[in-house]
């Protein structure tokens, strides 16, 4: 029995008939992948910038962190947490060690560990800032990404995450996002915390006003509140620093971490902070069979001692003035906005040109992945691998997709 389809064709007709349509991918089937680089089943190759939404940083199949997932592999891979294990001590210390942090509560996916700091922030604000029994309320902001589980979606503004999937969670108010005014008016009594992307992916890589993250920090000081900061996309080297809030030299009471910190090869993600705040959480209240398991440590520890030498910061710092130096070049010439900091960008096209799905089946032509947020915006994340020259191959390929729409 044939175990993989061959042609593009057959491979997308039998996903489209056997999987659920919750996505809508572009018709690139992919089989193999190296670096910056893969490779469809008919033997096409195609730069990667999208990274798999910040999850491959590091490169495809990066050699230290499949090294070291190899090597777990022939040890043990999962005893849950009804056991101890030898890495998750050494895993948890130098994770908190890079964030600045007490403690780590290790999960999974990015949405598990959004749902774990709003759990977390409202046992604190219940246990710590007193706030009465079911009342706590969280601030979030306007274009949000945190995942798509129901409480999520509950304070969702994109009408697709959250038509025909109420009743929603309470305990949300929603505010404009870089108006930290309006933060200010909204927290009352009952505001346990602030959540916020430090830079908001998935409306379009939208970097906040400056000032907004320090001013966010000096309010939840003032009032009592906890400063989450959603960084599963923006941190781990994303924007130049190991996390974006650096960028405003802020520090928030709670890291929310994923994607890249499994380095492409497991999922790992994880709530960090200090003994203030995630001491809250006691044996029974909140766990994952999954959660903190060797093989998802062995990776999460290679990635940590990749970050600690510093080399990955100053890659994506330095190619990324590359990347939005190129860009910039197109604006004016079918490209009408380019946001971003290090190696992440959101271009806005011309839309009388095309939509951000049009601009991204375009460029599979050109051998370019890239992928399409709200009407005309394209992200680029490529991994922080990329090269100066893979940067001008990428960026050109897109002048000629604006130039043969009319630019």
């Amino acid at each position: 029995m044939t175990t993989h389809a061959t042609r593009t064709d057959d491979a997308i007709a039998l996903a489209e008939r056997s999987t659920a349509h919750n996505y809508h991918p572009l018709p690139v089937v992919v089989t193999e992948a190296e670096g910056a680089w893969v490779t469809d089943v008919e033997g096409r190759r195609y730069l990667d910038f999208l990274a798999a939404y910040s999850a491959v940083n590091f490169g495809h199949r990066n050699p230290e962190i499949v090294a070291a997932v190899k090597a777990q592999l022939d040890r043990v891979t999962l005893t849950s947490r009804a056991f101890h294990h030898d890495l998750l001590g050494p895993f948890a210390r130098e994770l908190a060690d890079l964030a600045g942090k007490h403690l780590v509560l290790p999960m999974n996916t990015g949405a598990e560990a959004v749902e774990t700091g709003l759990k977390v922030a409202r046992k604190w604000g219940y246990e710590v800032k007193g706030v009465p029994a079911d009342r706590a309320t969280v601030i979030v902001a306007e274009g949000n990404f945190h995942g798509r589980t129901i409480s999520v979606v509950s304070f969702s503004t994109d009408p697709v995450a959250r038509t025909h999937f109420g009743p929603f969670t309470p305990g949300f108010e929603v505010v404009p996002y870089g108006d930290a005014t309006a933060i200010a008016d909204a927290i009352d009594e009952t505001t346990v915390a602030v959540l916020v992307e430090p830079i908001q992916g998935e409306s379009g890589v939208v970097v906040p006003p400056a000032g907004y993250l320090s001013q966010v920090r000096q309010l939840c000081d003032a009032r009592q509140v906890l400063f989450v900061a959603d960084e599963i996309q923006s941190g781990l080297g994303r924007t130049g620093t190991t996390f974006a809030c650096e960028h405003e030299g802020v520090v928030p009471d709670l890291y929310l971490l994923g994607k890249a910190l499994g380095g492409g090869v497991v999922p790992v993600s994880a709530v960090v902070g200090n003994r203030d705040v995630l001491g809250v959480i006691h044996p029974g209240e909140h766990g994952s069979t999954f959660g903190g398991n060797p093989l998802a440590c062995a990776a999460g520890r290679a990635v940590v001692a990749m970050l600690s030498t510093g080399h990955w910061q100053r890659a994506a710092a330095e190619l990324g003035e590359h990347l939005h130096s190129r860009l910039s070049e197109l604006v004016g010439r079918g490209v009408v906005g380019v946001r971003g900091r290090g190696l992440w960008a959101g271009v806005d096209i011309d839309p009388a040109l095309m939509t951000g799905r049009e601009a991204s089946e375009a460029l599979i032509g050109e051998g370019i992945l890239v992928k399409d947020t709200h009407g005309s915006t394209i992200r680029l994340a490529p991994p922080l691998v990329v090269t100066r020259d893979e940067i001008d191959l990428a960026v050109d390929a897109l002048g000629r997709v604006l130039s043969a729409r009319g630019a």
